[in-house]
């Protein structure tokens, strides 16, 4: 259960401040931390990090399969891998809420701005961090065996 309520959390998460970043105008940047780190209201058609911009029905597709499988995933994981599920749920969480922006709005709204790199949201962050999670699993078992 915690699985589930860590990967709603995250999406939660990422709607909210999406929801807030949405009242700013587009392309609105707003300095936090100047010259480094602003926020600023971008609409994403493409994948994380700006990539395949304009690809967006492909893009909705790839995702409901992504947290299709992440679910399938979740299931054949034993429960005692925590370290892989902590991963996996982050990487649920983050999709989730992509998916969620591409299903209704037909953009994923961007706001984290370093200015050296393209804008990504928390959703993005998320799903790298599960991901990282999961290479970690991954080789702490390799080392056990």
């Amino acid at each position: 259960m915690w699985f589930y309520i860590l990967a709603a959390a995250v999406c939660f998460a990422d709607q909210a401040i999406k929801r807030l970043v949405g009242s700013l105008q587009l392309g609105q940047s707003i300095p936090v931390i100047e010259p480094f780190f602003y926020l600023t209201y971008v609409r994403n058609t493409g994948a994380a990090f700006s990539l395949f911009t304009g690809s967006s029905p492909f893009l909705t597709a790839i995702g409901l399969l992504a947290v299709v499988l992440m679910v399938y995933f979740h299931h054949l994981l034993p429960a005692k891998e925590k370290l892989a599920q902590s991963g996996l749920a982050l990487m649920l969480g983050g999709s989730a809420g992509n998916l969620f922006d591409r299903l209704f709005r037909h953009y994923v709204i961007d706001y984290l701005d370093f200015k050296v790199w393209p804008v990504f949201n928390l959703a993005d962050i998320m799903i790298n961090l599960g991901v990282a999670l999961i290479i970690l699993a991954i080789l702490a078992q390799k080392k056990e065996a």
